[in-house]
């Protein structure tokens, strides 16, 4: 059984990571994957698929940098050829990206099976990219691996369950990534020690959202909001380019402290010592509840809903004192977090049993 991944993002890598380490112990299963590049990162080096335990990518698109149409396009154009050279049985996509919408049509169009983990998911927002992609890529799959019960209802809903395609609840792949490696020894810095945190209480913050960072009296709102938390309570973020250039642009002053983005394996070290976490970060939410900490999301919409209706996270809307006080509200909640809202850390496990069942 030949299984072609594509994967465009960072986080799409971390995914992988999990499942292609499953792949390599069934030997009637041979993966091969293609990067198609769409966000370039230099930090994608030998070293991050080594600590990863992952194979490099068969192929490298080195598509980056282009409007959304033109990169679509071409992924599109070479993913197609890559699927006619390959002759996979499947093809497989994670999550929301143009790259996996580019794999999807290109396997469509050639009668190649196409397994979408993370499939379901929905922001309600016609114009939001990403909903877009997930909902066409959805409805080319023929394997819907779905991470929660809200994922399966979403597609009940668009009547999925009259297409010719299984809608399967597997958990989330991104359980079974954070038990992985926050029991894994990297062979790096502790970040914690060389930031002088250890044993000191800090607040993680995130922002990067362009809804957050363009409007001058949006970011102003958030960093008056954090400068008066971080006088209770340390406050780091790791700043986003464009956030601190944002921040720049429009005279505001900090007075919570800022680092230099952070890769992966760092962001866990963080989220094991921190108190608690801002952030408008979908990924950074949800991982904040697998280390059993508490967020405040500043987002208008709820990327995971079982998150706020479990008490886990707080939703905040961008307004003057609001982000600090949804911050001291969360801070005196006790929400249970022997609740699995993700799976117990076998979804790689599962959606392989579903591929050979499907398969044979």
């Amino acid at each position: 059984m030949i299984i072609l991944t594509v994967v465009g993002a960072r986080p799409q890598f971390i995914k992988a990571a999990v499942l292609s380490r499953e792949f390599s112990n069934h030997p009637q299963i041979n993966e091969i994957i293609v990067h198609t590049g769409q966000h370039f990162d230099r930090n994608m080096s030998d070293l991050f698929f080594e600590e990863l335990e992952i194979p490099k990518p068969k192929y490298n698109l080195n598509l980056h940098s282009l409007p959304h149409g033109a990169m679509t396009g071409r992924m599109l154009e070479q993913i197609e050829k890559i699927i006619l050279e390959e002759k996979p049985d499947y093809l497989l996509v994670y999550g929301d990206t143009n790259s996996s919408l580019a794999a999807a049509l290109a396997a469509k169009k050639q009668k190649v099976k196409i397994i979408h983990v993370e499939a379901g998911l929905r922001n309600f927002s016609e114009y939001m990219p990403e909903d877009i992609n997930r909902i066409l890529v959805d409805r080319m799959s023929n394997l819907l691996f779905c991470p929660t019960d809200f994922a399966i209802e979403c597609l009940k809903k668009e009547g999925f369950e009259s297409f010719p395609c299984k809608i399967i609840k597997t958990g989330d792949i991104m359980q079974d990534s954070a038990l992985y490696y926050s029991k894994k020894k990297v062979n790096r810095l502790n970040l914690i020690r060389k930031l002088g945190l250890k044993n000191k209480s800090f607040v993680l913050c995130t922002i990067h959202r362009a809804e957050n960072t363009e409007e001058k009296n949006k970011l102003s709102t958030i960093v008056q909001d954090l400068n008066k938390i971080n006088e209770e309570s340390e406050i780091l973020m790791p700043i986003h380019p464009k956030t601190k250039k944002k921040i720049e642009e429009f005279g505001l002053k900090p007075q919570f402290r800022t680092i230099e983005p952070v890769g992966y394996f760092d962001i866990i070290e963080l989220l094991k010592h921190c108190s608690t976490v801002i952030t408008d970060s979908g990924g950074l939410q949800k991982e904040a509840y697998m280390f059993k900490k508490k967020s405040v999301v500043l987002l208008d919409f709820i990327p995971w809903v079982e998150l706020v209706e479990n008490g886990f996270a707080l939703q905040s809307h961008i307004e003057k004192d609001l982000i600090y006080s949804n911050y001291k509200h969360i801070m005196k909640s006790n929400p249970d977090f022997s609740i699995k809202l993700y799976g117990d850390g076998t979804t790689s496990k599962q959606i392989i049993q579903y591929i050979i069942e499907d398969y044979n």
